[in-house]
């Protein structure tokens, strides 16, 4: 309990640069981690001798509901997590203990409903999510696993967060790390091996997500940590879930939402085009997601770092932490833009090596990730806002982008340029929703450091 209790006092008082190295360092790697769940799928599946393009093809069109039921998770863990660290800030632990109970109970719930759902209804859902009669059986094959697994995937995601807020970025980043380690070895062994085919892919994902979900379990249960799993804490109270709601809405839009863009780029892409379009798409989304893990993983190491000190209110040292991470991120991004505008083969060829699909996703990666420099800004400052508990905005913002932006300009613009339109679509919201971002965060800083300046630092 010592060490638990130095690490949480670290967030207020350690060097900022330090915590961030520390912290960041272990969250960035627990995200490529984690992305390499779906991408090691889709790396082993699209290789598949003779049937790999539409093998890949039907699983990218599951993408939605795996994106869906970590987007719940993102609900209650990235609203919970906050919060909590927030209330160490305020050396008020009984209150944070109950976020982090309430927000096991909220989890476990939501796993049996959408457990239920999805299987009661993942053929239609499939098929209006862009399948065709060569690719839907793959898709069913693949989310019918998938599923089965859900509650797994809902304790490994929504409960890390709880861990990684109060420092333990390492302990963290070992939730994800046995988990794809797991899936990497056992991916060959029953697609190839067991042949087995999606359905060893599927498989292979959901048991190395439930060796991390027990991992995560024992760790909040044990003696190391400071927020604990508790019986008595587990019933949901209503001004704790709204907490949690209200904050967590914005993550679980910016991930829902990607659910609601697939759908409707897919939908598009098999309109305009063809299965070669959307087998584009499913590499292209797959190398968005893990080149994007970085810039989430800076952002959720600065969190703890922002949340602790926004409720200990020592806004310097707020001030100090979302300068560096914002440099950061925006560093970072435009390193990521150039090597996928320079070199989009070497990241294709990961994927699958057909002439005809190699010749559309090179040529549509250039377009889809024209505006990738900017998402290192509105990330960052996203985060901000997320890490200070501003819920409205980060639920304005997190509409902005896809649901404001993307998804109308993917609808219209290829009624006029076909599929070059749809993927056109993703660079102008990205570059639009960024400077909006930024310009409101700007707008924020100040306001919150001019209060800060009026007032007596005893009252600060």
């Amino acid at each position: 309990m010592k060490n638990a209790q130095n690490s949480v006092n670290d967030l207020g008082t350690g060097p900022v640069g330090r915590l961030l190295v520390r912290l960041a360092v272990p969250t960035i790697t627990a995200q490529l981690i984690n992305a390499l769940y779906n991408i090691v799928d889709r790396m082993y599946i699209g290789h598949m001798e003779g049937v790999g393009d539409l093998a890949l093809t039907g699983v990218g069109i599951t993408f939605p509901i795996i994106m869906l039921i970590s987007a719940f998770a993102a609900l209650v863990g990235m609203g919970g997590a906050p919060l909590a660290s927030i209330e160490l800030g305020r050396d008020n632990r009984e209150r944070a203990n109950r976020i982090l109970n309430n927000a096991a109970t909220s989890l476990l719930i939501l796993a049996v409903v959408l457990t239920a759902f999805f299987l009661a209804f993942k053929r239609p859902l499939l098929m209006f999510f862009g399948a065709s009669e060569a690719t839907i059986e793959y898709a069913v094959r693949y989310i019918t696993i998938y599923v089965s697994g859900t509650v797994f995937v809902m304790i490994a995601l929504g409960l890390n967060a709880f861990i990684t807020t109060q420092g333990f970025a390492k302990e963290g980043m070992l939730t994800v790390l046995i988990g794809a380690v797991l899936n990497i070895a056992l991916d060959p062994l029953f697609i190839f091996t067991f042949d087995m085919g999606v359905r060893g892919a599927a498989l292979a994902t959901i048991l190395s997500q439930a060796v991390s979900a027990v991992w995560v379990l024992l760790f909040l249960t044990g003696k190391k940590t400071v927020l604990r799993l508790t019986l008595r804490h587990m019933p949901l109270r209503r001004d704790i879930m709204g907490a949690i709601l209200s904050l967590g809405i914005s993550p679980f839009i910016m991930q829902s939402t990607e659910s609601l863009v697939m759908i409707t780029l897919n939908s598009g892409l098999q309109r305009y085009g063809n299965d070669l379009y959307v087998g584009a798409m499913t590499i292209i989304s797959s190398i968005m997601q893990f080149m994007s893990m970085p810039l989430m993983g800076l952002g959720q190491g600065a969190q703890p770092i922002i949340s602790y000190n926004y409720g200990a209110r020592n806004y310097e040292r707020v001030k100090h932490t979302y300068k560096l991470l914002i440099k950061v991120s925006v560093i970072a991004s435009c390193l990521l833009w150039a090597a996928l505008q320079f070199f989009p083969q070497v990241f294709i060829l990961i994927f699958n090596d057909k002439p005809e699909l190699m010749e559309v996703a090179v040529h549509s990666l250039r377009i889809y990730m024209a505006g990738v420099f900017m998402i290192g800004l509105q990330f960052s400052c996203q985060q901000c806002f997320m890490a200070m508990g501003q819920a409205k905005t980060s639920l304005f913002l997190a509409l902005l982008r896809k649901v404001i932006l993307l998804i109308p300009l993917a609808l219209v613009l290829p009624r006029f340029l076909g599929t070059f339109g749809i993927f056109l679509a993703e660079p102008i919201a990205d570059i639009t929703a960024a400077s909006v971002t930024f310009l409101m965060f700007l707008r924020f800083s100040r306001k919150l450091f001019r209060e800060l300046e009026t007032k007596p630092q005893s009252e600060a």
